[in-house]
């Protein structure tokens, strides 16, 4: 199968499940086409990429299960709920169990912000920042904490800079 056509199942996977949650489809929408974006202008390898897709169209698959289960969905919980969802939908689609794995841990890791290992990991941390910086309305001052404790890639540093820095 195609890797597209892997992104494009998967979306839709991911949307059926979320259905009825618009506001949590477009945040799963936005965080991969900057996740997507990042990986791009830093030239990571298209195997990698193809494995950060997949988690950051998956990233928040814990949230409804976490719900359902404790009544919240804060990140540690996302973070303990999210894998096995995923897993069963990556299994669906025939991916590599080595890629399954990865896509997992980054799922079970994205509100972890120690020990990034891995390129992948970086980018899909920066991403969901950039969408949770706008849709939670974080004042510009803890932008620019995030920027300094967690951004790393020159790419994700440009769009922080080009979303929140304050035009003069």
């Amino acid at each position: 199968m195609d890797y597209n056509d892997i992104i494009d199942q998967l979306t839709w996977k991911i949307i059926d499940f979320d259905k009825g949650d618009p506001k949590r489809i477009q945040h799963l929408l936005k965080v991969h086409r900057f996740a997507q974006l990042i990986a791009r202008a830093e030239h990571v390898d298209e195997h990698t990429r193809q494995v950060l897709e997949c988690a950051a169209v998956l990233h928040d698959v814990g949230i409804h299960p976490a719900e359902a289960k404790y009544g919240r969905c804060d990140g540690k919980l996302q973070e303990q709920e999210g894998p096995a969802p995923a897993r069963r939908m990556l299994q669906s689609l025939g991916l590599p169990p080595a890629d399954i794995e990865r896509t997992c841990y980054l799922i079970a890791h994205h509100h972890t912000y120690t020990d990034i290992d891995g390129i992948d990991y970086q980018i899909l941390v920066e991403a969901d920042f950039l969408v949770n910086i706008y849709e939670d309305n974080l004042p510009q001052t803890q932008a620019a904490i995030v920027k300094e404790r967690i951004f790393k890639t020159a790419a994700g540093t440009r769009l922080l800079h080009l979303l929140f820095e304050e035009k003069y």
